[in-house]
């Protein structure tokens, strides 16, 4: 059986931030080009470029998220869509996944899940 060995040590914010935060969840897009991880107290996703050679990930960029607190985050089947329920501000945020770079474009406002009837959508 093979050993495991770190390859690569590698910050999910950007070089400029000096507050607090904890990483949630880790994903890699079905085609194992991208990895997304969700800041909590940056609250954004880092979106990282993995080099599939050498198994080594590239910083692309650090999005905000639009709420606070990024309890979950996933992509959809198609891969085209990432969806981050954020915890302390009780939202839902959708961006759209661009497959050739990896970029994350908002898709509108977050969605307030804190209102009467969206509460059960958004918790379940």
């Amino acid at each position: 059986m093979g050993a495991v060995r770190e390859i690569q040590t590698i910050s999910t914010l950007p070089a400029d931030y000096s507050g607090k935060n904890s990483t949630g969840q880790l994903q890699v897009d079905k085609a194992g080009k991208f990895l997304y991880a969700s800041n909590r107290g940056h609250d954004s996703i880092a979106v990282f470029a993995i080099d599939a050679a050498k198994g080594t990930l590239s910083p692309i960029e650090y999005v905000p998220i639009g709420g606070m607190t990024p309890r979950d985050f996933s992509l959809d089947p198609t891969g085209a869509w990432l969806f981050v329920g954020n915890q302390s501000s009780n939202t839902l945020t959708l961006f759209h996944v661009d497959a050739k770079s990896g970029r994350l474009t908002s898709a509108g406002a977050p969605l307030d899940c804190s209102r009467a009837g969206l509460h059960r959508v958004c918790a379940d």
